[in-house]
């Protein structure tokens, strides 16, 4: 077995404001799903960070 066929193939990095002219239909599409689950995972994380925040400052509230 060829170790290479097991490693998983690295995944398109996106970068912001790259020119998109050059990029198909679907590659525009498979972008902009990506960008929304990036915004979502991002959102969660703020959420999270605030509720940690709200409850130390609950916490240590006189």
């Amino acid at each position: 077995m060829d170790w290479d066929e097991v490693r998983p193939q690295p995944g398109r990095t996106i970068t912001v404001g790259e020119p998109l002219h050059a990029l198909s239909v679907g590659d525009l599409e498979e972008r902009l799903a990506a960008l929304r689950e990036e915004i979502r995972r991002v959102e969660q994380e703020i959420a999270s960070k605030r509720a940690h925040g709200q409850a130390a400052s609950a916490l240590f509230k006189d």
